[in-house]
């Protein structure tokens, strides 16, 4: 097995659809809105069967309308005129309703899925090892926006569809029903009796288009998935260029972002290619039985119109009984396009979950680091061992214990992952073994290798941060400005911006510091935060970072000046001895 936590591909076993659903549906019992979501269908099923009775009324309406016009009876028709009126305008109402009460629930809907996911996504550690988890880690936040649109706004629109067109064929299957119960076909010298013909015509009509049309489009869902993939693998490559562009011109990579960017464009364009050679198969079937239809209701209602058994408006209302019935029972050919780009986006919004839902740090093999909750005023390292590509790394003393006020500096020795470290103290990296105990109750504030991380906000938000900026007064805001040379930053406190675009790199820097001087955190835990810094400023941080005397600090890399000045002890990380790589051993 590879030393790194790696899945070698998408959750294992893509589990069935029926499971896919019902996965979700779990997620959208125990949301929020889940009230709000039942009401809305129950609306919806309401207005789609006050839908399906004003067309059975409807097509009633075709006979008298259809008779009166046969026999020249304007009296007649100017009534029937009437009744159309109010028939149309009930319905008009309803489909008002009925769209109005569709884009709720969509809108709902989303807001139920989107905040599950997040919410998984964001717990503690959870996105960082996504990230590490392989494909599926790539860009989770693509799958969060634009498959959870997609799969909310299609679930709707065919869950609406299909209702109506079962409620419409329920309807109009009776009507057929009675308009050719005594229906038969004279040969052989006798009659044969064929009740409810018309109604197993439209089965048996509906049932050959749709066996048709799954066995042509069956391929959609997978190259629709595919599809997806590669848009999403194309947007983030256009999406880091934008991020990045600074170090892009300077290194004069137009050219070869150039041909990475047509290298993901051309993986869109054949997956799209293929998409489109199946849609086309697939309007073969779909529109020839759309040509078909056009016909198809006249001809099997002519038998009970030839035979004298219905009049001409009743000739008229059967097929159009017909067209009601059989089109309910072609939802599925009607539909089928946008059901496989359905499938093939609850495949990718289902797996999603499932990963987030999973334990994600199990799924690496080997040991575990134990994190443990210790005494206060301490944070001990006992036995840690570090798993890396390359083998296993380990402190030179194997019981270190960092009391509160003291400034130990880690230094690595050539070979090491000293960032891995740093990732195993905070709990983002627990491949390994040995046991690190927290303070109990205290805060520790980890600083990354390179510019702090900073928020899109107002500056005190960036300030305070991950803390709500009404946790500190304006005057501690201010006090810990100037304390990194950065007092012409007071007037931008209440402005919101793109902080890691306005400010350099150097002021950056001392704004994670600042953020240190502000929250004031028990325990201080650095990676390589010296290495930027010009020896002016360096000067600043370490007189800065003297002050803070009841702060532990633990900082992982070289120091330079700051090694005699600051730090109380140095520890070594080393290779492990004796260790063989985690890959050799599989």
């Amino acid at each position: 097995m590879s030393a790194r936590p790696e899945h070698r591909a998408e959750p294992a076993a893509r589990a069935g659809f029926f499971r896919q659903v019902s996965e979700l549906l779990g997620a959208l019992r125990a949301s929020p809105v889940a009230k709000t979501l039942v009401a809305l269908m129950g609306a919806i099923v309401v207005v789609v069967a006050l839908t399906a009775y004003g067309q059975i009324e409807l097509n009633s309406w075709n006979k008298p309308f259809y008779d009166a016009i046969s026999r020249r009876d304007l009296g007649e028709f100017v009534v029937q005129v009437g009744v159309f009126a109010i028939i149309a305008g009930a319905l008009l109402v309803l489909n008002v309703a009925q769209r109005w009460l569709g884009e709720t629930l969509q809108l709902k809907l989303r807001e139920a899925v989107v905040n599950d996911l997040v919410g998984l996504w964001l717990q503690p550690r959870r996105a960082f090892w996504l990230q590490a988890s392989g494909p599926m880690g790539a860009h989770p936040d693509q799958r969060m926006h634009d498959d959870t649109l997609k799969l909310c706004d299609l679930s709707v629109t065919l869950g609406v569809g299909l209702l109506q067109a079962a409620m419409l064929f329920g309807s109009f299957a009776s009507v057929l029903w009675v308009l050719s119960k005594d229906f038969s076909l004279f040969f052989g010298g006798k009659d044969h009796v064929l009740p409810g013909f018309m109604l197993w015509a439209a089965i048996a009509y509906a049932i050959a288009g749709s066996l048709v049309t799954y066995w042509v489009g069956n391929g959609l869902i997978s190259r629709n998935a595919e599809r997806y993939a590669r848009e999403g693998e194309l947007r983030f490559s256009l999406t880091r260029i934008n991020e990045h562009l600074d170090g892009i011109s300077l290194a004069g990579g137009e050219a070869d972002e150039k041909r990475r960017v047509a290298m993901h464009f051309g993986d869109v364009l054949r997956a799209t290619s293929r998409v489109v050679l199946g849609l086309t198969n697939l309007t073969w079937v779909t529109a020839g039985f759309g040509w078909i239809t056009i016909i198809a209701p006249t001809l099997v209602a002519a038998p009970l119109y030839f035979s004298g058994k219905v009049s001409f408006g009743g000739l008229m209302m059967a097929a159009a009984a017909f067209t009601q019935a059989q089109s309910s029972l072609r939802w599925f050919v009607d539909n089928f396009s946008i059901i496989a780009d359905w499938r093939a986006t609850l495949l990718r919004v289902a797996d999603l979950r499932r990963m987030l839902a999973s334990d994600l740090e199990a799924q690496a093999g080997g040991s575990r680091i134990a994190y443990e909750e210790g005494e206060a005023g301490a944070l001990a390292i006992e036995a840690l061992e570090v798993r890396s590509w390359t083998g296993h790394d380990r402190l030179d003393t194997p019981g270190l214990v960092v009391h509160r006020g003291q400034r130990v500096l880690i230094l690595g020795t050539p070979g090491t992952e000293k960032t891995l470290l740093f990732r195993a103290l905070a709990g983002l990296w627990p491949w390994g073994s040995g046991t690190v105990r927290r303070p109990a109750g205290e805060t520790i504030h980890y600083m990354p290798r390179g510019t702090p991380y900073i928020p899109r906000g107002t500056l005190a938000e960036v300030l305070s941060y991950a803390m709500a900026p009404s946790s500190y007064p304006r005057e501690a805001m201010v006090a810990a400005l100037a304390s990194v040379g950065l007092l012409r930053l007071e007037p931008l406190l209440n402005k919101t911006g793109r902080w890691e675009r306005e400010l350099s790199m150097d002021e950056q820097l001392r704004l994670g510091f600042a953020r240190v001087v502000l929250q004031a955190p028990r325990w201080l835990v650095m990676d390589e935060a010296f290495g930027a810094f010009d020896d002016e400023t360096l000067e600043l941080i370490i007189d800065l970072l003297g002050k803070l005397e009841h702060t532990g600090i633990v900082h992982i890399g070289s120091a330079g000046e700051a090694r005699d000045r600051l730090f109380t002890q140095v520890v070594h990380l080393v290779k492990a001895p004796n260790t063989v790589r985690e890959e050799q051993r599989a």
